[in-house]
């Protein structure tokens, strides 16, 4: 540890650990395999810079593509950390059926990866990976391919970026999704949540006890 730096805790999000544990390395790494979105922080000068980006999951490491001219891209390579959001929903005391004294909070599902960054790979491959695995989840439509871009358009949007990977160095997680309740009662209050995949992760982890 450096000098000076502060005492953190062993992990860095929610600190009740009802919200951290029963879930494997290989559920995470599922659960951002199938997000494959996610904003990438990383320090820059005195400053913070971020960007949103579609990635995939490859070889125990995150790829995917920053524009030329991002302040992100500038401060690569790096120490880096991508936020990977889930499910997330208000929910109300009033569906604690039988509880008394509760209070309003809010579910969700989050993922952070922390790892070195840095520019890495060959923009045509890159976009052809990337765009072949989510065409392939478009159920019932012929997949779009980058050859139907004209080759001077596919030259141009290749100088315009630069394909990067993520280390997946260290994966800390929160599923938050009342686990500090009993299991009837999270049963009974994911009925009432709006969000279907909210409700239906409130469930899984539920059936879990």
């Amino acid at each position: 540890k450096e000098e000076g730096a502060p005492n953190l805790p062993r992990s860095e999000m929610h600190p009740n650990a009802a919200f951290r544990g029963a879930v494997s390395r290989a559920e995470q790494v599922a659960f951002l395999r199938q997000r494959g979105f996610g904003v990438l922080s990383v320090a820059h000068g005195s400053r913070i810079a971020a960007s949103h980006v579609p990635f995939l999951v490859k070889d125990d490491s995150i790829v995917f593509h920053l524009a030329r001219g991002s302040a992100t891209l500038a401060a690569l390579p790096g120490e880096a950390l991508l936020v990977v959001s889930g499910p997330d929903g208000y929910i109300s005391p009033d569906w604690y059926a039988g509880m008394r004294d509760q209070v309003p909070t809010w579910n969700y599902a989050a993922v952070h990866v922390r790892g070195s960054a840095r520019v890495d790979g060959e923009p045509e491959q890159h976009l052809r990976e990337l765009s072949d695995e989510f065409e392939s989840r478009l159920v019932g439509k012929p997949p779009w391919r980058l050859d139907k871009v004209s080759p001077r358009a596919r030259q141009a949007m290749y100088r315009a970026l630069k394909p990067c990977r993520l280390d997946l160095d260290e994966i800390d997680a929160t599923w938050k999704l009342s686990q500090n309740k009993p299991r009837e009662v999270v049963i009974g209050a994911a009925a009432h949540v709006p969000d279907p995949d909210l409700a239906s992760l409130m469930l899984r982890f539920a059936e879990r006890r």
